[in-house]
């Protein structure tokens, strides 16, 4: 049990947490959410212990081991899989001890702690994580600097997974994911028998993962069964009870006024009108639900234009002289919604960056309309805004000759009006910067909107305004998003962006995630031929039976191994309590009989390894 008592939380002089309290039931995967500013990474830092409350305490069992992401990268000479096996730092210190140890009570006890934490299958394991959040064999052997920020988060990520800890806290840990990791995430975090508390604005992340949801507002929490769409049920009917409440003590505070003001003068009644006053007095005014009146999103419409806008044909993009994609043919219209599919590192990015003009074909033909304007929003763009600066300055810099009341209608559109327009850039949330950002990019009323992953600094109720926006938003839409939600609700063609190639996805989200989940490698767009369809995927099962039976037979292999192992150190080290046979002999042989074993163990667990990763990218 997880109980937060009363804690409370100022920093700058401002209270971000105030008497905040709940009991998280063991075993719980709990989503925390709240308005960006919130407080909701301040109570991540609390739990985990790196922020001291100004008041108020937290309970938890004794001994709980806490696993929490630190704010930088892991970088340097080492490797992914080195990096995660690492991070269980008790088997690393065990192996270590156990190498110069020459006291065999303590060698024994060292075998028996190995064995008990499964230290043996741990490189399996590590494996097994880095694939699921899309590093392949050779990029679990790369150098950690030769990753960008983006993968040394996963790797991070996944480090954090492997230590298996009783509590995982996890803030926006999809931040860095594509849609394939993001359901392998959600998959783990399902059999994680850890505490869970995880900071996410994703709504169907946490309607998958997590069976309570902890609400921060205005400092407050409320822990509420069941994941976020129950949250959404409960809250709405929580707002009606309010509103209904609030009607009720409005009608009565009118009648005690009206009763005051019409029998304080009279000596007959001035008694009772003196009680009523002081009812009056006490009665405490029930809050309105908090609605931010700032969260806005209104995107200028372009002027018409003939389609097509840009027409691909055979092109192919890249950088210096070696292409990306190839034979891209693709046609966008005025009225066209399109989400692009695929892992990172594909080409979405590179794709994206073609259509807005920032890259030039190699090869092939790209026709666009003249007249057209594109507004591309990146991340790139939320993290180089000047911290000095203010709304108002940024966006008279890029609107150059506009007036004044231009500059201000446009930020007006995002949000950014009165003193929030002058405000100091620095002093925002990430999602007051995005929007600035999406202001910045659209100033001109584009023709085509560009947006790769504009959901990373967004609460949900953030997330929800965008995607209303953007269906009232007339010009064409390219979305690259993990969010689920936002990509069902915006567009209605996929493309997918796979082997050097995009192709239209002939099928819906849930056909291509239906896909992914069961390892399929069907083409990128065109139906095909069914029959042919059909044979290819009992092909694929078969192969992927074949594989699933080499891992399982490792698997087995590895366990019947290592419980011979076990029984060999408890011959050596505790002879009263070991079989009979083997007490029999002596530890000459013990020992020649143990390092036997464990060179089978380590075959067969590459073994193991190799049919894992196979049946994963399979």
């Amino acid at each position: 049990m997880l109980n937060l008592n009363g804690i409370t939380v100022r920093l700058g002089g401002r209270t971000i947490l105030d008497s905040a309290s709940a009991a998280l039931p063991p075993g719980s995967r709990v989503g925390l959410i709240g308005r960006n500013g919130a407080g909701k990474s301040t109570m991540v830092r609390v739990i985990a212990g790196l922020l001291e409350p100004d008041d108020g305490t937290l309970d938890m069992p004794r001994g709980a081991r806490i696993g929490y992401i630190a704010q930088e990268a892991p970088a340097g000479d080492s490797t992914p899989f080195e990096t995660v096996l690492a991070a269980d730092t008790e088997r690393a210190a065990l192996f270590a001890e156990a190498e110069g140890c020459e006291d065999m009570d303590r060698l024994g006890d060292i075998h028996e702690r190995l064995i008990a934490i499964d230290a043996h299958a741990a490189p399996a394991r590590a494996a097994r994580i880095l694939v699921g959040l899309g590093f392949d064999e050779e990029a679990q052997q790369r150098p950690l600097d030769s990753f960008s920020g983006g993968w040394k988060m996963r790797v991070a990520l996944a480090a954090l997974l492997f230590s298996q800890p009783d509590l995982l806290l996890l803030d926006e840990p999809s931040n860095h994911l594509d849609l394939e990791a993001v359901m392998w995430l959600e998959d783990f975090l399902k059999s994680c028998r850890a505490t869970i508390v995880v900071v996410s604005h994703e709504r169907d992340f946490l309607n998958n993962v997590v069976d309570h949801i902890l609400h921060l507002q205005g400092g407050k929490t409320t822990l509420y069964v069941g994941g976020y769409d129950a949250f959404e049920r409960q809250r709405a009917e929580r707002m009606a009870q309010l509103a209904a409440a609030k009607a009720n003590q409005e009608a009565q505070r009118a009648k005690l006024q009206d009763y005051v003001a019409r029998n304080s003068a009279r000596a007959s009644t001035a008694k009772q009108a003196q009680s009523r006053a002081k009812m009056l007095a006490k009665m405490q005014p029930i809050a309105e639900m908090a609605n931010d009146p700032t969260l806005s999103f209104d995107f200028p419409n372009p002027t018409e234009l003939r389609p097509p806008l840009i027409t691909l044909d055979h092109a192919s993009v890249g950088y210096g002289d070696t292409p990306i994609l190839s034979r891209l043919n693709l046609r966008l219209d005025p009225d066209d919604r399109i989400a692009l599919l695929g892992r990172n590192g594909n080409g979405k990015t590179t794709l994206a960056r073609l259509l807005a003009a920032q890259l030039a074909p190699l090869d092939g033909h790209m026709s666009a309309t003249g007249k057209m304007k594109v507004g591309y929003f990146t991340q790139y763009q939320v993290e180089e805004l000047d911290p000095d600066d203010t709304p108002l300055a940024h966006m008279t810099r890029t609107m150059t000759g506009a007036t004044p009341a231009a500059v201000r209608a446009q930020l007006g559109r995002f949000g950014f009006s009165g003193d929030r327009a002058t405000a100091r850039v620095g002093t925002m949330s990430g999602g007051e910067r995005a929007r600035l950002a999406l202001a910045l990019v659209t100033r001109e009323a584009p023709h085509l909107l560009i947006l790769d992953e504009p959901t990373n600094h967004l609460d949900v109720d953030a997330r929800e305004a965008l995607v209303q926006a953007l269906n009232a938003y007339t010009g064409a839409v390219l979305l690259v998003s993990h969010d689920r939600h936002m990509v069902e609700l915006t567009a209605d063609r996929l493309v997918l962006v796979d082997k050097g190639q995009a192709r239209e996805f002939d099928g819906t989200l849930d056909d291509y995630i239906a896909m992914v989940l069961a390892g399929e490698g069907k083409p990128a767009g065109g139906k095909g031929n069914k029959k042919d369809d059909r044979r290819a995927a009992a092909e694929r099962r078969e192969a992927d039976k074949a594989l699933k039976k080499r891992a399982r037979d490792a698997e087995a292999e590895v366990a019947k191994l290592t419980e011979e192992r076990s029984a060999i150190d408890r011959a050596m080290f505790d002879p009263s309590s070991a079989d009979p046979k083997l007490s029999k002999l002596t530890m000459t042989d013990l020992m020649k009989r143990r390092a036997e074993l464990s060179e089978r163990i380590e075959a067969a667990e590459a073994l193991w390894l190799e049919a894992s990763a196979a049946l994963e990218t399979a």
